[in-house]
C-alpha cells in the first residue's frame, strides 16, 4: 500500500489491535467525551468481520461487544430514554442487515446493545449520524449507492422505534459519511467519485452537490471514512483519501467549501505510519489528553515497527493531536 504524500504528521498514540488477523477488519472509529469532565471518554471502533471495541483514550481495550459483522459506528450524546439521557450509538450491521443500536450510559461508561433497526439495502455499509432539533437521525448506505435516512425515538416500554424519513440514492457505492448538526447538511463520500453535499431536512431535499470530485488532487480513489471537526468557529470536514493514504481537508463553516490540504500520519514516536486509509473520526475541544482536539484514523496494516506481512496483518486506529494536523496545514 503506498505510503502517504500528504504533509506528514506523527501519530500521538494507537489502540490495540483487533483481533481478526489475516484479513480486513478494523474500519471505522467514533469518540466520545463526557462533557462534565472531557479526561473522561472512549473511542469506538468496529472490528467489521466480529464485533464493536471499546478503546480508552491511551488505546487500551476497555471492552469488546461481539455483534458480528459491523461496519461504520457513529453517536449523539443526550439522547432521552425512560433511564434519563444516554449517548445513542448506531453501527451499520451487514450479518442482521439494517443499523445495530447501542445505549452509552455517560455515568458507568457501559455500553449495552439495544437492537437492530431493520432495512431493506443490498449491504449495510456506510453510518452516519445528526440531530435535527430534537430528532435523532440515523443513515445508512448500501454498496449499491442506495441511501436511507431514519429517525430514531425511545419508548416507554424501553424499546425504540425507527421511522424512515427518506431515501434516495447514489450512482455508484458509497461508504463515508457525515452531518453537520449546526448547518443541517450530509456529507457522503461516493467512493469512486468524490464527496457530496445534501440538506439533512427532507423537506429541503434536493439533487445535492458534489463538493470534492476524486480522482483529483486532493482524493485519490477510494473516498472512505468523512468526519467533522469543530476549533472554535471554524468547522472542518476530513476525508480518507485511501489510494495514496492521506487525508483532505476542507473549511465548510463558510458559504462553500475552502480546501486547505491534506496530511498523512507518519512513522514515529514507535508507531508505524498509516496506509490503506478507512475510517476516521474527530473530536474538537479537550477530549482527555488532547487540548483541542482528537482525530482518530484506522490503519490497514499495523506493523508495530516491523516490516509488514500479509501472512500475520492485523489492523488497528492511531490516534493523532489535532494541533499536530493544524501546525502542519498553518491552519
Amino acid at each position: 500500500m503506498l505510503v502517504g504524500v500528504g504533509t506528514p504528521v506523527l501519530s500521538a498514540a494507537e489502540t490495540k489491535a483487533v483481533a481478526t488477523t489475516r484479513a480486513d477488519a478494523a474500519d471505522d472509529p467514533e469518540i466520545w467525551a463526557d462533557p462534565r469532565d472531557p479526561s473522561r471518554g472512549l473511542i469506538y471502533g468496529t472490528d467489521k468481520q466480529a464485533g464493536l471495541y471499546v478503546y480508552g483514550f491511551d488505546g487500551s481495550v476497555r471492552a469488546f461487544l461481539p455483534e458480528g459483522r459491523l461496519n461504520n459506528v457513529d453517536l449523539r450524546a443526550d439522547f432521552p430514554t425512560p433511564a434519563g439521557a444516554r449517548v445513542l450509538v448506531a453501527a451499520s450491521d451487514r450479518g442482521r442487515m439494517g443499523a445495530a443500536l447501542y445505549l452509552l450510559d455517560p455515568d458507568s461508561l457501559e455500553t449495552t446493545p439495544w437492537g437492530v433497526a431493520a432495512l431493506d439495502l443490498a449491504e449495510p455499509y456506510g453510518l452516519c449520524m445528526g440531530r435535527r432539533g430534537d430528532a435523532f437521525i440515523v443513515i445508512v448506505n448500501g454498496t449499491d449507492g442506495q441511501v436511507r435516512q431514519l429517525r430514531v425515538e425511545a419508548r416507554a416500554d424501553g424499546g425504540f422505534t425507527a421511522t424512515e424519513e427518506r431515501r434516495f440514492a447514489l450512482t455508484s457505492q458509497t461508504e463515508g459519511c457525515v452531518v453537520d448538526d449546526v448547518a443541517g447538511r450530509l456529507y457522503i463520500g461516493e467512493e469512486a467519485k468524490g464527496v457530496w453535499r445534501f440538506e439533512l431536512d427532507p423537506a429541503r431535499a434536493g439533487p445535492g452537490d458534489l463538493i470534492a470530485a476524486a480522482p483529483s488532487v486532493m482524493l485519490k480513489p477510494d473516498v472512505e471514512g468523512l468526519t467533522l471537526i469543530r476549533d472554535g468557529g471554524r468547522t472542518y470536514l476530513i476525508a480518507s483519501s485511501q489510494g495514496d493514504s492521506a487525508f483532505a481537508v476542507w473549511r465548510i463553516d463558510e458559504a462553500e467549501p475552502a480546501y486547505v490540504g491534506r496530511f498523512s500520519p507518519v512513522a514515529g514516536r514507535g508507531i508505524d505510519a498509516v496506509t490503506g486509509t478507512d475510517g476516521v473520526a474527530a473530536l474538537g475541544g479537550v477530549v482527555g489528553p488532547f487540548a483541542e482536539g482528537l482525530i482518530v484514523v484506522q490503519d490497514d496494516v499495523d506493523s508495530d515497527g516491523e516490516a509488514a506481512s500479509t501472512t500475520r496483518m492485523t489492523q488497528n486506529f492511531k490516534l493523532i493531536d489535532w494541533r499536530e494536523v493544524k501546525a502542519a496545514l498553518g491552519l
